[in-house]
């Protein structure tokens, strides 16, 4: 064969192990005799053999992956086959992930693998997987990886802590952990509220360097200035003490120097998010207890969490850790917004300074008396923002009753995604 038609055939093999569960058996025999031709060792083409393992048998392949899949201007004739082998081994350990139960030996292999991958992009193991809600290839990774945690018994690897520290925050993995809370206990609960702070503490030092930039206070003139040079107001100085000007000594005599006023009030913006924890609502719950528990750690921002179905919950205590709200929830049962906005209006003290972030799928036992609050509190001059079941991925379903309401009403319901949320809320602290 020609270099051109080696390489073709082994990345056909490559997608055929990617996208079919079975063998093809002339792309199998054809890529073992082009990878014994070229010198590579046939373990390569073993999916169940990790980079790992390939590398303990053969340590002069431990360079052979760095940098592999970086952007390159020209590659010898000869490496494209090597290189094309090398590659296929990557993406099919990495893509391939089958379906089935998964160990928590099968689960560490891939997140090894994962790092080599990695390191053929040309960065540090861990460095594509550890960016919370990027989009792109770095959020297919985050998706394998939730993927595999779901098909696994998370208990057993959340009580290995070698394991749970490899594990790669993420939504889905957060996701999992709360329809488990139930069986979680001793080791495996204190490594998951590690997980839960580390997604939350990375996602947070993002969004607290943008509100913080955005949400500068107003000057307060009741503080009387600080009489220091850098606050000294020169141009006020001159006017107060032009009658001491002396024509004979061309001097301005000054008898009073004037300051600036610097201080700022830093009344904090009121955060009120009403979260329905019903059956249908598993993504929100988690997706807006992370959102509440960054905003709770920001300067100016006075942050309530109220979660509801039949009853309202105030989790107003525990805001500033996600997983305490999480083990308090009651997911399941009906829908009655009426009692969560009982709570939630004896909060607003400050109209004007006060948004409130409602959050559910608004299918409603009692659609009108909730809707007629909502309105009530919007033209009161609260900024009432309706959000669809919130979702990692973005999915909303929506009541249409409600949706045109709010639509009249000039407060559409956002976009279920996240980010969208964010956005508006950071405008709002501007």
């Amino acid at each position: 064969m020609s270099d051109e038609n080696r390489r073709q055939v082994l990345y056909w093999r490559m997608l055929a192990r990617v996208f079919e569960a079975d063998e093809q058996h002339a792309l199998e025999a054809a890529s073992v005799a082009i990878v014994e031709d070229i010198g590579l060792p046939a373990a390569l083409l073993d999916p169940g053999v990790s980079v790992d393992n390939l590398v303990q048998r053969h340590p002069d392949l431990a360079g052979a992956f760095d940098g592999l899949m970086a952007p390159f201007d020209d590659t010898p004739q000869g490496d494209e086959v090597r290189r094309a082998a090398l590659v296929s081994k990557l993406l099919i350990n990495v893509f391939a992930t089958g379906s089935g139960n998964v160990s928590a030996t099968q689960l560490s292999n891939w997140q090894a693998d994962a790092g080599w991958f990695e390191r053929a992009l040309g960065m540090d193991p861990g460095e594509l997987r550890g960016r919370p809600n990027a989009g792109g290839l770095a959020g297919v990774l985050g998706g394998l990886e939730g993927d595999l945690v779901k098909r696994m018994h998370l208990r057993e690897v959340l009580a290995n802590p070698a394991l749970a520290k490899q594990l790669t925050p993420s939504m889905s993995l957060i996701e999992q952990l709360l329809r488990d809370k139930d069986n979680l206990s001793g080791v495996a609960l204190a490594n998951a509220k590690a997980l839960i702070r580390r997604f939350v503490d990375e996602v947070a030092e993002v969004l607290r360097t943008q509100v913080q930039q955005s949400s500068a206070g107003v000057i307060d003139r009741s503080v009387p200035p600080k009489r220091v040079y850098r606050n000294l107001d020169l141009e006020r100085t001159i006017w107060k003490n032009l009658t001491n000007w002396s024509p004979e000594d061309e001097r301005l005599y000054v008898d009073r120097l004037f300051y600036k006023q610097t201080a700022k009030r830093t009344t904090p913006a009121r955060l009120i998010v009403v979260v329905d924890q019903s059956g249908s609502m598993v993504n929100a719950m988690v997706n807006c207890t992370i959102l509440a528990s960054i905003f709770a750690g920001l300067p100016k921002v006075d942050v309530h969490l109220i979660a509801y179905d039949t009853r309202a919950l105030d989790l107003t205590p525990w805001v500033h850790d996600p997983f305490e709200v999480l083990l308090r929830t009651r997911l399941g049962g009906g829908t009655d917004g009426t009692v969560a906005m009982a709570l939630a209006q004896p909060k607003v003290a400050d109209p004007r300074n006060t948004v409130v972030v409602w959050i559910s799928d608004f299918y409603e036992s009692q659609s009108q008396p909730l809707f007629d609050s909502m309105q009530a509190m919007h033209r009161s001059g609260v900024k009432f923002i309706p959000v669809g079941s919130v979702s990692s991925g973005g999915q909303q379903s929506v009541n249409p009753w409600f949706r045109q309401r709010f639509k009249d009403l000039g407060a559409p319901v956002l976009s279920g995604h996240i980010r969208k949320l964010v956005t508006e809320l950071k405008n709002f602290l501007a």
